[in-house]
């Protein structure tokens, strides 16, 4: 059993200030990606760099993001063997981006590597885990295996998250007020997708809150994408979610 802290409890900066709202940049089309970042205001957002745009685009979507201001979560969800999944961890963090996860089902020695690879202090990379797919529901689970559904593994993994070490946890913002119980205080991170202003369409998600909600079950940041980038103006529709919290 590991002897690492739960990152729970800290009294000094881990890592940098995170954005309350993180706007996912989910397209491999770089005039899309280079108009967004351009509308978009970095005082407002950060943005989700994730596994389309950087297959595409590689580390240069990160560098325009950067070059504009904007905190960079970089979701790229690793999931393999601890040494690879330390040493993408390494060339994540190596790019000064601001967020980077991993997949807490890859298990205790690979959280553990992962944890050395992007160690906290300063003004370091934060470093969270997945939990369950925010488009996953009891049903999908089961077909994979997992019979005591969603709730329970959503707090299984969160709690092997903090015995060893990280920073914090992706969940849904439904089960976001427990997550805080494992990482409270300003250093402890809850990062929720799934988040839909009222009347949106939930597309694929499953276990969907609006942004209101969310902040108050605990998240400490959110994720949002088409809501605000298939708007007819994406920055008018991050301004009417800030308006709103």
């Amino acid at each position: 059993m590991s002897t690492r802290p739960s990152s729970r409890v800290t009294d000094v900066a881990v890592h940098r200030a995170q954005p309350r709202i993180y706007v996912a940049l989910d397209s491999a089309d770089e005039a899309r990606l280079r108009r967004l970042l351009a509308d978009l205001d970095p005082a407002s957002c950060g943005v989700k760099i994730g596994k389309e745009a950087f297959t595409a685009l590689g580390p240069r979507v990160v560098e325009w993001a950067r070059a504009r201001g904007f905190a960079v979560f970089l979701d790229l969800k690793f999931h393999d063997i601890p040494n690879t999944v330390a040493q993408a961890c390494r060339a994540a963090a190596s790019l000064d981006v601001t967020l980077v996860n991993v997949h807490a089902s890859g298990g205790r020695r690979m959280l553990e590597a992962a944890r050395e690879a992007i160690p906290p202090g300063g003004n370091a990379t934060a470093l969270i885990a997945v939990t369950v797919l925010t488009s996953m529901a009891d049903a999908d689970l089961l077909e994979v295996g997992v019979r005591d559904g969603a709730d329970e593994q959503v707090s299984r993994l969160a709690r092997l998250t903090a015995a060893t070490g990280l920073d914090g946890v992706v969940c849904s913002a439904r089960e976001a007020t427990a997550m805080r119980s494992l990482f409270s205080g300003p250093q402890g991170l809850v990062v929720t997708p799934g988040v839909r202003p009222a009347g949106s369409s939930q597309d694929d998600q499953r276990r969907v809150v609006t942004p209101g909600e969310a902040l108050a079950n605990g998240a400490t940041s959110l994720v949002i994408g088409r809501p605000i980038t298939a708007a007819e103006s994406p920055a008018r529709a991050l301004e009417a979610i800030v308006s709103s919290l």
